[in-house]
């Protein structure tokens, strides 16, 4: 039941199994400075553990069996000494019993000329400590206090000062308060104050609390660094001098790696990206500074592939994304011939869709979170925010994208200001055009991809000796000896899904999306736009739109499924052909500002209108004649014959009276005479046309 050198806790008394015996066991109580070996019955052991007054607990020395004094110390040479002094007891196998232990005690006095007291206290320490040589080392790891705190008695800690004036100061209760305060506000933050900053602010506290104390016997830097060291733990020092977005950043310890979570290529893309640090001149006028690109890299985890970019000028996010992730997910044979480069799909073999995305929470989310879940079989899973290290791979890449073109480059973004005095302004020395760029990144994507050695990437123990480094090697051996994990799509049905998709409402104007009208021969034929309160139109559908083209849509017309109709836009909404959705909505927004000024004046002259109304009323109720006592029949029986009088002076009042006609011959010109054109005028076209 129980093995030697077992530490039991009987009754809270800890005791240490040293032998067993058929029906006993002998221990040692561990808490006593005098015990000796006692036995007890086995019989009695399960009745103790029943009532819960005996178990197992942690062995108080286990740290003994790790240690190993150095050969000629002298830890050593007394642990040596002792156990060849308790070497006839040790072997004593009745150790337990005082009569047979008491004459090799005599012995062992006699033949080493000690006393029975130190044999006795050696044969204690054997056996409470595991019955081990290293229990007979001597406790000098114990001696002078290493870390602990030292009391100072009326009397300053440490040598007397031999050069500054003064004593120094005395560390007690209170100043240790205070260098609590100063370090707290003011070194474990992230503000990164110096510590002789820290000791100026304590000092300042230091005279307000102790005013009579002279400026030399306040406690010196040493003192408070001393403190410092001897009472904060390093984590805890990382941890408050930095932020919480540094620390787990750059600081906290790392315990895996990414290999270690994917099987093979495909299992998981890192999606990131960054401003290049390089201005750009315009592909279409060269004379045009445009700015820095945004630049979006996809790589393979296991491979280190990058399998997908983007760049261009979207700011980061679903938009920009949805174009790198089409890229990684198809062929880029075309996509590099555009650009002048020659390729196979052989030397850039990533087609298809993997297991999972890792990207920031902003650059996929919404609808295509479900859609690319549910529909092509992809997880998503997002870092948290300000986590970069989270995709430490493809952030690793942008440095080295970023020393493809180097500092060499015009209008590379350098550390210092656009503009110093007297210095060039970098912007204005951009010479690449956007093509011109992402020509380069994209041949350092190639050599990256094909040629690059990965030197510190983290081999598993199947990979073959001859297996290079590099990523398109990787690649292929993940796919032949791993787990292949990447999905086939089609193209266009990839598209699709990656667009952004909003809820929309059918009307007898079509399809409505963000304030635009959208129709189709589908339409149409399903009689949504006829007119009419009989006419059946389904209630809310959802639509993918690419946000660089308003002139299409794609509506879904089966609920659950990713079939869909391409929609146009009608005349009503002509105003947006050729334009993006940002243009919509850019339009959209002055149109609000425009509409909202427009009714702050409308308000105004609304208000006037009003004033104008009561004044009138006014002055109407002011002119109107005192009551005649005419009776009220009577004067309901006057209102035609009031109305008529008012209707005949009303005439006479806009009558149009012309002037006699000269009776002088005017001069006649003769033209060729035509055709009167006696036709009624035909309004059918205005009367049943489209509204503009």
């Amino acid at each position: 039941m129980f093995r030697i050198n077992e530490v039991l806790l009987f009754h809270e008394v800890r005791y240490r199994v040293l032998e067993v015996l058929p029906r006993h066991l002998v221990w040692i109580n561990l808490d006593n400075s005098k015990a000796f070996p006692e036995l007890i019955t086995q019989d009695e052991i399960p009745e103790y553990i029943d009532s819960g007054v005996l178990e197992r607990v942690e062995d108080p020395y286990s740290e003994l069996k790790y240690q190993s004094p150095a050969e000629g110390t002298v830890s050593r040479q007394k642990r040596d000494k002792n156990l060849e002094i308790l070497a006839p007891l040790i072997s004593l196998s009745e150790f337990y019993e005082p009569k047979r232990r008491g004459p090799i005690v005599e012995k062992i006095v006699s033949d080493h000329q000690t006393t029975k007291q130190t044999v006795y206290r050696l044969a204690r320490q054997y056996w409470q400590r595991g019955q081990i040589p290293n229990a007979l080392l001597p406790g000098y790891k114990n001696s002078g206090g290493k870390g602990k705190k030292r009391v100072a008695k009326g009397k300053k800690l440490g040598r007397p000062r031999k050069h500054q004036p003064g004593v120094g100061a005395i560390i007690d209760q209170e100043t240790e308060r205070l260098f609590r305060i100063a370090i707290d506000k003011f070194i474990l933050n992230d503000k990164e104050h110096s510590f002789p900053y820290a000791h100026r602010r304590l000092e300042s506290m230091y005279r307000t609390y102790f005013p009579e104390v002279p400026e030399e016997d306040f406690p010196s830097i040493w003192q408070l660094r001393h403190f410092y060291q001897r009472e904060y733990l390093q984590p805890e020092i990382l941890k408050k001098r930095a932020s919480a977005k540094d620390f787990s950043k750059d600081i906290r310890p790392l315990h895996s790696t990414a290999n270690t979570q994917v099987q093979g290529p495909g299992s998981r893309y890192e999606i990131d990206a960054t401003i290049a640090d390089i201005y750009l001149v315009s592909d279409s006028d060269r004379r045009n500074i445009v700015g820095r690109p945004v630049v979006y890299f996809i790589m393979d985890v296991f491979s280190r592939m990058v399998v997908g970019m983007y760049i261009g000028f979207e700011n980061p996010s679903y938009a920009a994304a949805m174009q790198a992730l089409f890229m990684a997910a198809t062929s880029k044979v075309e996509y590099c011939q555009k650009l002048g480069f020659e390729i196979t799909d052989e030397d850039w073999p990533c087609i298809g869709l993997p297991d999972a995305i890792l990207a920031d929470r902003g650059e996929l989310l919404g609808h295509q979170i479900e859609n690319l879940e549910n529909s092509l079989a992809v997880r998503l899973e997002n870092t948290p925010p300000y986590r970069g290290d989270a995709k430490g791979i493809v952030e690793r890449h942008f440095r080295t994208m970023h020393a493809s073109f180097g500092a060499f480059m015009p209008g590379h973004v350098t550390g210092n200001l656009v503009k110093k005095r007297g210095g060039v302004d970098y912007r204005l020395d951009a010479k690449l055009t956007v093509t011109d760029f992402t020509q380069i990144v994209l041949s350092s994507v190639l050599q990256h991809n094909q040629f690059a050695v990965l030197e510190k990437y983290d081999r598993d123990s199947d990979m073959p000796t001859e297996l290079p480094n590099t990523p398109l090697q990787l690649w292929r051996w993940g796919i032949q000896n791993r787990t292949g994990r990447l999905h086939q799509i089609d193209g266009d049905a990839l598209r699709i899904a990656l667009l952004p998709r909003a809820q929309v409402s059918v009307s007898e104007h079509g399809i409505s999306l963000f304030g635009l009208h959208y129709t189709s021969q589908e339409i149409l034929r399903m009689g949504w736009t006829h007119r009419g309160k009989t006419v059946k139109r389904p209630g809310k559908m959802m639509a993918a739109y690419d946000p660089l083209v308003a002139d299409h849509i794609y509506l879904f017309y089966e609920t659950g499924s990713n079939k869909y109709w391409t929609c146009s836009l009608t005349d009503r909404s002509r105003e947006f052909r050729g334009g993006s959705f940002w243009d919509v909505w850019y339009i959209q927004e002055e149109k609000k500002k425009t509409a909202a000024e427009a009714k702050v004046v409308a308000k105004q002259s609304r208000r006037q209108h009003e004033e104008f109304v009561l004044k009138k009323l006014a002055e109407a109720q002011a002119s109107s004649p005192a009551d005649s006592g005419t009776p009220k029949s009577e004067k309901v029986r006057a209102i035609r014959e009031n109305r008529a009088n008012e209707k005949q002076l009303e005439r006479q009042s806009k009558a149009v009276r012309t002037e006699p006609l000269q009776q002088k011959p005017a001069d006649v010109i003769p033209l060729k005479e035509s055709a009167p054109e006696l036709d009624y005028p035909d309004y059918v076209d205005e009367l049943f046309g489209d509204d503009d």
